[in-house]
């Protein structure tokens, strides 16, 4: 009868102390509470013990974690809008502190507090310098100063923020849609003087190129002219050589060549009598004498 009463006793023994012990993960902290008081934290890698049904044990993260804000306007002083992003990494670095200010939410509560805190600090911070220092690519004291007044007011959390970079700066939508009309007109204009400057250049180029066709036209007229000239003071040197050397045949082949001329189809009229000296070649089988 002894030893039924000793196995159930040794198996309820057994899961009494299974139940007070567990292990701590090098990755986490924990808390051990009794009636919602913190009795032990736990920071160290390894076993643990509890009170079995009285005391529990609360794991929590001991890595970085990360949080994305949620986007926000900020207004800079030269009431430039803008919308920023940002992005922090943080840590529990005291449990116990951070157990009173986030209770039963843990660390979804921590974050939704720390994402009032960090965007708070956006607003102060960017909202004391120019738009260009934001937008510029040199921005890192202003994340640095952001950092540091977000941990200063993250200490009632229990946490520690270790960084906050700006993962986006932007205009507005409404604003994008308002500069990019005022690029689009700057480019606008800035083509259309291109184009003037061109057609201004074009009609140079053409004016040249126009008074080039006229001195060389001019010069090509006068050159004609001067070898046209020469060309009929030859031939009528060659007539005159000619009309020297033979008199008849100089006359009757410039007879020939006023017959051709008068006798073409098309010509006018003509009426004369027909012993005319314009006929005297077309009489006679001799030529004419002179002074006869």
């Amino acid at each position: 009868m002894r030893a039924v009463y000793i196995l159930p006793g040794l198996i309820l023994a057994g899961a009494l102390v299974l139940s007070s012990v567990f292990i701590v993960d090098e990755r986490e902290k924990v808390l051990v509470l009794q009636f919602g008081q913190v009795k032990q934290v736990i920071d160290q890698p390894g076993l643990g013990f509890k009170i079995p049904l009285i005391q529990e044990v609360l794991r929590y993260e001991d890595r970085i974690l990360g949080l994305p804000t949620q986007p926000l306007e900020v207004t800079p002083l030269d009431d430039r809008r803008l919308v920023v992003d940002a992005f922090a990494r943080w840590r529990i670095v005291d449990l116990e502190v951070f157990r009173r200010a986030v209770g039963a939410g843990g660390v979804e509560a921590a974050k939704s507090n720390l994402d009032k805190i960090i965007s708070a600090e956006i607003r102060e911070v960017l909202g004391g310098v120019p738009s260009q220092k934001v937008l510029s690519e040199d921005r890192t004291t202003l994340m640095n100063t952001i950092r540091d007044k977000a941990r200063a007011k993250a200490n009632v959390l229990g946490v520690d923020v270790i960084d906050v970079r700006l993962t986006r700066t932007d205009l507005p939508e409404q604003n994008l849609e308002a500069t990019f009309a005022r690029m689009r007109a700057e480019r606008e204009r800035e083509a259309a003087d291109e184009i003037g400057r061109g057609n201004e250049a074009a009609q140079r180029v053409r004016a040249a190129a126009d008074r080039s066709v006229v001195e060389v036209v001019s010069q090509a007229r006068k050159e004609a002219e001067v070898i046209r000239g020469e060309s009929d003071g030859q031939r009528n040197a060659i007539y005159a050589e000619a009309f020297g050397r033979d008199p008849e045949f100089f006359a009757f082949t410039r007879s020939l060549t006023s017959y051709e001329r008068a006798l073409q189809s098309g010509n006018s009229s003509m009426v004369m009598q027909p012993d005319s000296e314009f006929f005297d070649y077309l009489r006679s089988e001799k030529a004419p004498v002179a002074g006869q």
